[in-house]
């Protein structure tokens, strides 16, 4: 049975590059009738963020990744947090020295620095050649501080086949004999991952590029330990541009972020997964069913992604577009909330002048910003070349429209249309009047009517009388 993770570290919010590598996870599990399991690598920890871990499990949930086994639903490989497996990991460390595959370091922070002061590019095994394990037993015995390097053969050239991109060489001279046990105890990544794989039956590792020349340390280990090794899958970065990618350390983009913006999770996943990856039938809006059905590793890209959230906000209007108007009232409530102007307006049916023109739930500011905005607007906006409307026009029809206003309220669709032929206007002449004297915009989400409905009658009315003072002022 094919078995993915992912294994995040629980340092802040979910990135994009993490949950675009625990979608395909997921993807790629579910797609062949597998498990996905959630492992949280929190040995770090001086970067682990309080609440991280609750956040990295409400995301997953949020967007549908839901994990077969994992730290709050169980399973039988746990525990799934490696805080928890320490002595595991120490166990299988000791295995390894006896094997002269690992061996004990006692090299200070200055020794290290000296020796690359003095042009070592990697760690110059030492240890390994002067101390022995008996000796460095006893130096543990008596106190001292240590690590656990792992002994990388000085020559020969390892291989493995990456699902996505082949073949792959590494010279051994290129590898470091990295840490598998810190001074404190806990494991590094480079190790943790490897025991964990192995002891919870991961049959594909799914991870990013930057760990394409650093498998076969891995591989080291599996075999050292006379473990399978895995199915590798590695993805292309996603870059923010042409030069740069995008990463959490530099607060790019992450999950939280674009919830806060006004993305549905839907459309966020759906985004997420063509980062990296298109379908056969090269489709873009997709539920997480159809990507299921549709994921294959022969439409993973060999190529890094660029972030477009042009592109994104236009897929997110999508479905925008398709909720109802109750749903898009629901989502959009929050989103009113900063905007004081709109104390006292019918927001239900705001909602539904909205809901066509919102790619993003942020956009309500934008939209009606001209609410706020309508004591300070200039009278420029009555000139229209297409209705030969100016303020003059303005000035002399609108005495007339504030009377319709306040004695046809209730009739306005049609009494407006009238006015014009009974005066000889024409119907958007009057119709362009009305709206910029009651909004002092040009763009609006709703025609001259919707407007007034939008303000109700009582604000109408003073709206029309302040646009109308201003005309006359001027002359």
């Amino acid at each position: 049975m094919v078995r993915t993770r992912f294994a995040p570290s629980p340092t802040g919010y979910l990135h994009v590059g993490g949950l675009r590598t625990a979608l395909y996870a997921y993807l790629y599990a579910k797609k062949a009738g597998g498990k996905f399991i959630l492992r949280i690598e929190d040995t770090d920890l001086e970067r682990t963020v309080d609440g991280a871990v609750e956040l990295i499990y409400r995301t997953l949930h949020e967007t549908g990744l839901v994990y077969d086994e994992g730290p709050d639903v169980g399973g039988e490989y746990g525990p799934y947090v490696q805080t928890q497996r320490k002595d595991i990991y120490l166990q299988y460390a000791e295995r390894l020295i006896e094997s002269g595959d690992a061996y004990y370091c006692f090299c200070t922070k200055e020794r290290l620095e000296q020796i690359h002061k003095d042009g070592a590019t990697k760690y110059d095994k030492h240890c390994l050649n002067h101390i022995s394990v008996e000796e460095a037993r006893k130096r543990i015995a008596a106190g001292e501080k240590y690590v656990i390097r792992q002994n990388i053969p000085a020559k020969g050239v390892s291989s493995y086949t990456d699902l996505v991109f082949g073949e792959i060489s590494v010279d051994y001279n290129d590898l470091e004999d990295n840490i598998l046990i810190k001074s404190d105890g806990y494991p590094t990544y480079n190790f943790a991952n490897v025991i964990d794989d192995h002891l919870m039956g991961i049959t594909h590792v799914i991870r990013g590029t930057e760990y394409l020349s650093s498998t076969p340390k891995y591989n080291l280990l599996y075999d050292a330990l006379g473990w399978e090794r895995p199915q590798y899958i590695h993805l292309q970065p996603i870059m923010r541009d042409a030069h740069q990618k995008l990463s959490k350390r530099h607060g790019d983009a992450n999950y939280e972020d674009f919830i806060a913006k006004g993305f549905l999770k839907d459309a966020i996943v759906n985004y997420i997964a063509l980062l990296g990856w298109s379908p056969k039938d090269n489709r873009e809006k997709m539920t997480l069913a159809e990507m299921t059905e549709l994921f294959s590793l022969d439409g993973v890209s060999k190529s890094a992604s660029i972030f477009d959230e042009t592109k994104m906000r236009w897929l997110n209007s999508l479905y925008v577009k398709e909720l109802s108007e109750e749903e898009f009232h629901n989502y959009a409530l929050p989103f009113y909330a900063p905007y004081g102007y709109l104390k006292g307006l019918d927001l239900k049916y705001l909602s539904t002048l909205l809901h066509s023109r919102t790619e993003v739930f942020t956009d309500v500011g934008k939209l009606t910003a001209f609410i706020n905005e309508f004591d300070s607007f200039d009278t420029v906006l009555f000139e229209n070349a297409k209705w030969k409307t100016d303020a003059a026009l303005a000035k002399k029809m609108l005495p007339d429209l504030i009377k319709i206003a306040e004695s046809d309220w209730d009739n306005l669709h049609d009494a407006l249309p009238a006015y014009a032929e009974k005066s000889g206007y024409k119907k958007g002449q009057v119709l362009w009047i009305f709206r910029i004297a009651l909004t002092g915009a040009a763009s609006t989400p709703g025609g001259a009517t919707e407007m007034a409905k939008l303000f109700g009658k009582t604000e109408s009315i003073r709206r029309l009388k302040a646009a109308y003072k201003k005309v006359d002022l001027q002359g």
